[in-house]
């Protein structure tokens, strides 16, 4: 299970912001950062805007590690094209945030547990990795002995979040394509992320 499963909403309040869009989140009453100085502000220097950037990215996809994080960031900047938007569409190809989106689990926070556990197939070969990349054109399928959890049938029904359009899932077979990889626009994202700024943090 991941380490942040019990500290996720004090992200949102450290962050200033409903990161996952929850109506749960203690934002949504308190938005102002937790512990005794929370209610001060002050304007962030543009290091601080920068670093603020890459923790809500890198808060979003849970338990990423610095040392992933940044490999992701190396990896990015290899590839042809902007390198901020190589950045999202890496991210959004981990197998955790691919079982997130095609709506198999509630949160990305349950998907890496879930796979940890061995519930989920990709092109029918089992793979428990959270950090696997998934290509476009991979199947990804919940075990069939695991498709009546109660945790899947909630998160199926959820009308909380939208399937984006870069996914196609047979909701009865309980079965998702991967059509490609997304760009910035594409990634239903609840709050504004700002991978740019992430770019600028680690060039510098």
């Amino acid at each position: 299970m991941s380490k942040r499963i019990q500290a996720k909403y004090k992200i949102n309040r450290r962050l200033g912001v409903n990161l996952w869009g929850r109506p749960k989140s203690p934002i949504n009453v308190r938005d102002y950062p937790p512990g005794q100085h929370g209610q001060r502000r002050r304007k962030p220097s543009d290091y601080g805007l920068q670093l603020m950037a890459k923790q809500k990215l890198k808060g979003y996809y849970g338990n990423v590690t610095e040392k992933q994080f940044r490999r992701y960031y190396k990896e990015a900047q290899r590839i042809t094209g902007d390198t901020s938007e190589n950045l999202i569409g890496i991210l959004e190809t981990r197998l955790d945030a691919v079982v997130y989106r095609m709506k198999f689990v509630p949160t990305v926070f349950s998907s890496r547990q879930f796979i940890n556990h061995g519930h989920i197939r990709v092109n029918g070969i089992k793979v428990n990795i959270p950090s696997y990349l998934v290509k476009e054109g991979d199947v990804v399928t919940v075990r069939e002995k695991s498709r009546q959890m109660p945790l899947v049938l909630l998160a199926m029904e959820s009308s909380e979040r939208e399937l984006p359009d870069y996914i196609n899932v047979i909701a009865s077979k309980m079965e998702g394509t991967f059509v490609r990889i997304p760009k910035l626009a594409d990634v239903p994202y609840p709050v504004q992320m700002e991978p740019n700024l992430v770019i600028e943090f680690y060039s510098r």
